[in-house]
């Protein structure tokens, strides 16, 4: 396993593991690349319990001499929800979202700016930093992305009904998992998305048996990890889908990593069996290598042979999920006439129409003019609502997906909206840095990282929906190197304007465009102004482009190569920059146009180049152990008799940037 790969998956940096494992008596190099699967197994597996052991060793004994004390009085107060996103927990009390995730890391909670912190963590983790911590009131609770909203929002409704499952589609880019979807629901998406990837996350609904199916579709690309495990939290049941001439791939270990930490229960779809290259016991010898032993070999993983492309075996994934439905009715219920609790699953800002919303009831029955709120703040009330097939609803129910009108501030993706009667006490006018959810997000990756040394590339970024954004803000925080950075200035949404050129050339900025639209003015003022723009329509294009530049900001590294030893026989000739020797290969062999350093009692006295080289007056390329030779010479020093002359040669390695 590579050691960047190791560090994903630990989700930390792979500079700082590399100098940890040692400490942790891991025989593991400051410049390793890879290590065995099996130590990096037991790593994986024992990683709560040897951060901790190195945590006390190494950590806290230093942190509890330097930690200074903070008076009762002097502690600033802030209340919180029981279940809060580090980033908006960063926002609250004031401290950058990298340095919290430090601390974080430090008391061995591994969180991502996405993941969720539970009140207790929240409390020890302020405290540490001057803030008195206290939970909400009762009914101010239900915070952004709170599932025990949701949860609890259930339990106190009075008669619950069986609600249709939601199923969550997820895999490897190009393994087909928008075309799954497309033989679903029978409509050609495929046609309208660039380079075949699925840019947004939708929501479907079909029709099974006389029952209805909502449809997750989630991005399929590695950059999207945050976007998944947003879509595996509020979905029932997880398709995971594997091409049958591809097996599984980096990315659907990192898809099954996540469903297996949402405790969802999924089926493995075998895509692509129509080709010929189709090879489904290596599909499943892979699976069963991960512990997902499949069902006629005994196991309990569900695998549904299909051809998207062929319509074949969809109806029995279908019937599948159905099935596995079944097995989860206690938890697939809710209240229609209960409070309504709505999940976000995209939001964007249109041009003409504002805020537009795709959310997805998970209690209750969401209707026209019902006013929404988050937490403590008004957000806007239902002035329309279409259904996925863009058809007009006056209300919707349990698992229905939505696309809302009329919302004054932009959710975020995974935001649990409320709806409310009494508009009493909430805040209806927020200040965007106060409300955490701005239309735009001034995003500082690390406010002191321009003090590192690091050549810092600053982006500023504008896409189509608060959704590519994050995912694009995640992605290029994997970009890691010691010597050069990006810095995320701004990123907001909408088409570039005059304003993000002028802030682009006051901070020496590029800026980048994810689906969003660059009119010929503003392409005009960018030349003018000397501000480069690019726009792009597929993710990973866009990230290509960012990795590229920041390789550009490098220079190549010196690589050498070690070739052999030789000793000095006899001096043949000497000039003034130039001797011919002859010598026996002691070590490995000589080679033609080759340097060599030149020692002399263990000593090296200095260094030179081989320009010719000769085995029984013959001109050769090379001469190996335990051979003699002959060789003129470039050097500054006298060679006598009796040195050594180590053999090797410098190339040149472009320097590459890990993700």
């Amino acid at each position: 396993m590579n050691i960047s790969e190791l560090s994903r998956k630990l989700k930390i940096d792979p500079n700082r593991l590399r100098g940890m494992l040692p400490q942790m008596g891991f025989d593991v190099g400051r410049k390793a690349i890879k290590m065995d699967d099996r130590t990096a197994r037991h790593i994986i597996n024992n990683w709560r319990t040897l951060f901790r052991e190195w945590e006390l060793e190494y950590v806290k004994k230093e942190e509890e001499e330097e930690k200074p004390e903070i008076a009762p009085e002097e502690r600033k107060e802030i209340r919180i929800p029981k279940i809060i996103t580090v980033r908006e927990f960063a926002n609250r009390i004031d401290t950058p979202v990298n340095t919290l995730m430090k601390i974080l890391m430090k008391n061995g909670i591994l969180a991502s700016l996405n993941d969720k912190i539970d009140f207790d963590s929240a409390m020890i983790i302020g405290d540490d930093l001057g803030w008195q911590v206290l939970p909400l009131d009762e009914d101010a609770n239900l915070e952004s992305g709170s599932e025990e909203t949701i949860r609890e929002t259930i339990r106190k409704s009075g008669t619950t009904i069986p609600r249709p499952p939601v199923i969550v589609v997820m895999g490897h880019v190009d393994h087909g998992k928008t075309k799954i979807l497309d033989a679903i629901r029978s409509t050609n998406v495929m046609g309208g998305e660039a380079g075949g990837i699925t840019q947004h996350i939708g929501a479907y609904e079909v029709e099974k048996n006389g029952r209805n199916i909502t449809f997750i579709d989630t991005p399929g690309h590695e950059a999207f990890t945050a976007m998944r495990s947003r879509g595996a939290k509020i979905a029932d049941i997880a398709i995971v889908v594997v091409a049958a001439d591809d097996g599984v791939q980096p990315q659907t270990r990192e898809v099954i990593d996540i469903v297996n930490a949402a405790k969802l229960p999924f089926v493995v779809a075998i895509n692509k069996i129509d080709k010929e290259s189709a090879d489904l016991e290596r599909v499943k010898r892979e699976l069963a290598e991960l512990n997902l032993i499949p069902e006629d070999w005994g196991g309990k993983t569900i695998c549904v042979p299909v051809s998207a492309k062929m319509g074949k075996g969809i109806d029995d994934l279908l019937e599948t999920l159905l099935l596995v439905a079944d097995m989860q009715k206690e938890d697939l219920v809710a209240d229609p006439k209960g409070d309504v609790v709505a999940s976000v699953i995209e939001s964007h800002i249109d041009k003409l129409k504002g805020v537009l919303s795709t959310v997805l009831v998970q209690n209750g029955t969401l209707k026209i003019n019902d006013y929404l709120k988050i937490g403590n703040v008004l957000y806007g009330r239902v002035r329309s609502m279409e259904n996925w097939k863009s058809e007009k609803l006056n209300e919707a129910g349990p698992s229905v997906p939505v696309r809302v009108l009329g919302l004054k501030l932009a959710p975020e993706v995974g935001d649990v909206l409320l709806a409310v009667e009494n508009l009493k006490g909430l805040e209806k006018d927020v200040k965007r840095q106060e409300s955490g959810r701005p239309f735009d997000i001034v995003y500082e990756k690390n406010k002191s990282e321009d003090n590192t040394g690091k050549d810092i590339l600053k982006i500023i970024l504008k896409t189509d929906v608060l959704g590519s954004a994050e995912a694009l803000l995640g992605s290029l925080e994997q970009f890691k190197h010691s010597k050069v950075g990006i810095k995320v200035i701004h990123s907001g949404l909408g088409n570039i304007t005059e304003a993000d050129i002028d802030r682009a050339l006051s901070a020496e900025a590029i800026i980048y465009g994810f689906n969003v639209r660059i009119d010929s003015k503003m392409e005009e003022i960018a030349r003018e102004k000397n501000v480069e723009i690019e726009a792009y329509q597929i993710i990973y294009d866009l990230l290509d482009s960012v990795k590229a530049r920041l390789e550009k900001k490098l220079e190549n590294e010196i690589k050498r190569i070690d070739y052999g030893k030789l000793k000095i026989l006899a001096i043949f000739k000497r000039d003034k920059d130039e001797q011919i020797v002859g010598g026996k290969v002691l070590e490995g062999k000589v080679v033609s146009d080759s340097k060599f350093d030149l020692m002399r009692q263990n000593v090296k006295i200095g260094k030179g180049e081989i320009s010719q080289l000769q085995s029984g007056k013959q001109d050769v390329r090379e001469s190996v152990s335990p051979n003699e030779c002959g060789m003129k010479t470039k050097i500054g020093h006298e060679i006598h008799e009796g040195d050594i002359l180590l053999i090797y040669k410098e190339e040149f390695e472009k320097v590459k940037i890990e993700m």
